[in-house]
C-alpha cells in the first residue's frame, strides 16, 4: 500500500478530526477522544495555527491513516517565532507499528526548519520520543508551569531542530492559551 504525506487541505479537515477522536477513544476513552478533537479544533482557530505543519499521511485511497500537528508556542510570551509544540499525534490503530508517526514527525521537523523554527516541545511518554531526538525539557531550563500536569518531569521534552536552537531559551510551559486544557 502506498502512503503519502500531505499538509492540511480543506477536504481533510473533518476526516482528520474523526481519526484523532477515534484513536484517542480507542487508546484511552471517549472523553479523551472528544477532548483531543476539541483541542485540534481550538488550535485551528488560534493565531498560532500553522496549516502547513498540520500533517497527514494518507493511503492510496486518499484516506487519513496518520496525523500530527505542530503549532507555534511561547514560553511566558517569548520565542513564539522560534518554538513549536507537537500535539497531537495519532495513527489509525490497525496501522500502528509501521513507522507512520515517525515519518510524519520527521517530515514535520524538516518543514519546520525550512520555516525558520528552532525547537519543538512535546508532552508524552519519553520512550515514544527519545528516538526522535527529544530530551527532558527541564535539562534546558524549560519547566512545566501551573497548568501542566505531568506524571513525571521527564514527560515534558524538547528537541533542537538546528544546532544551538535552544541557547538562551528558557521559561515555563503553560497551557493557559488553550481553553480545552483548562
Amino acid at each position: 500500500m502506498a502512503r503519502f504525506i500531505k499538509s492540511m487541505e480543506e477536504k481533510y479537515l473533518l476526516p482528520s478530526l474523526e481519526l484523532v477522536e477515534q484513536v484517542f477513544t480507542e487508546h484511552e476513552n471517549a472523553a479523551e477522544g472528544r477532548l483531543v478533537r476539541h483541542l485540534v479544533e481550538e488550535i485551528r482557530r488560534k493565531p498560532f495555527y500553522l496549516p502547513e505543519l498540520e500533517l497527514l499521511m494518507v493511503n492510496d485511497a486518499d484516506e487519513p491513516i496518520g496525523y500530527v500537528m505542530f503549532s507555534r508556542f511561547h514560553l511566558e510570551g517569548r520565542y513564539e517565532n522560534e518554538l513549536l509544540i507537537l500535539t497531537p499525534a495519532a495513527v489509525r490503530t490497525d496501522m500502528q507499528r509501521r513507522h507512520i508517526s515517525k515519518e510524519l514527525i520527521e517530515h514535520g521537523f524538516r518543514r519546520a526548519v525550512e520555516l525558520g523554527y528552532k525547537a519543538v516541545i512535546v508532552e508524552g511518554n519519553p520512550q515514544n520520543y527519545h528516538a526522535r531526538g527529544f530530551v527532558t525539557a527541564a535539562d534546558h531550563g524549560i519547566l512545566p508551569g501551573e497548568t501542566v500536569h505531568l506524571p513525571h518531569i521527564s514527560c515534558l521534552m524538547v528537541k533542537e531542530l538546528v544546532p544551538g536552537g535552544l541557547e538562551g531559551v528558557h521559561g515555563k510551559v503553560e497551557y493557559s492559551d488553550y481553553e480545552t486544557l483548562q
